[in-house]
């Protein structure tokens, strides 16, 4: 009597082990293939957006990338200075979102569209232009993506080095090679690094979330020359 009814609670057991481990292995799988479909999607605009403006030559126009308190998860990530992208004019969506450019990225598999402006939803989608001089223009000019620890967008920014390269491509069909010369972690608050002196090149900023979202994981790169 007391082997039968053990033995039942074992097997309930069982069966409910059984059923969370199918449904750990669904979500790992339903994870996956979403995480394939952005990144997929992602690479390929990169394709299409980097063949396009090699054969077309876009025009570039000044426009102000005004980002909202509202609309910018990054809390204290507004600067006082200007927020102007001389090279965000384009009629290349992606999603539904203006681009300005496009980010490769070798020593973590990165490619993705730089979106032109900043918002709770545009950076549920790729990486975009927060603040400062332009893509590829003198001075420095700060992207923000998410880290979801889980490959997308900037979570394998950590994985970085110094002296890793980073390719942008802006909508003049212009391509640079970023160096990567510093990382550090700040406070969500902090943005004195925005406005720095880069010796008359263009530099760029990838900002994104620590692992524990505590901090600020900071990427500073340069064209050389």
């Amino acid at each position: 009597m007391f082997e039968s009814k053990y033995s039942k609670v074992l097997t309930v057991i069982l069966v409910i082990v059984i059923v969370a481990i199918v449904g750990l292995l669904g979500f790992l799988a339903f994870d996956f293939f979403q995480n394939y479909l952005v990144t997929n999607d992602a690479s390929q605009f990169v394709e299409d957006f980097n063949g396009e403006v090699n054969s077309e030559g876009d025009t570039s126009t000044a426009s102000t990338n005004t980002v909202s308190d509202e609309s910018n998860p990054f809390e204290g990530l507004e600067s006082s200075g200007s927020n102007s992208n001389s090279s965000s004019t384009t009629t290349k969506t992606y999603k539904g979102f203006g681009v300005v450019g496009t980010m490769r990225i070798p020593a973590t598999d990165f490619e993705y569209p730089i979106l032109e402006k900043v918002t709770k939803k545009s950076i549920e989608t790729a990486v975009a232009f927060q603040y400062g001089a332009g893509i590829n223009q003198v001075g420095n000019s700060v992207i923000i993506g998410h880290n979801y620890r889980n490959g997308l967008f900037f979570s394998n920014n950590k994985k970085l080095q110094i002296g890793d390269k980073i390719y942008i491509k802006d909508n003049s069909g212009t391509e640079m090679t970023y160096t990567i010369y510093d990382k550090f972690e700040t406070t969500p608050e902090d943005t004195l690094f925005y406005q720095r002196d880069t010796a008359g090149r263009p530099e760029v900023t990838l900002s994104t979330c620590t692992d524990d979202s505590s901090a600020r994981l900071i990427i500073l790169a340069r064209v050389e020359g």
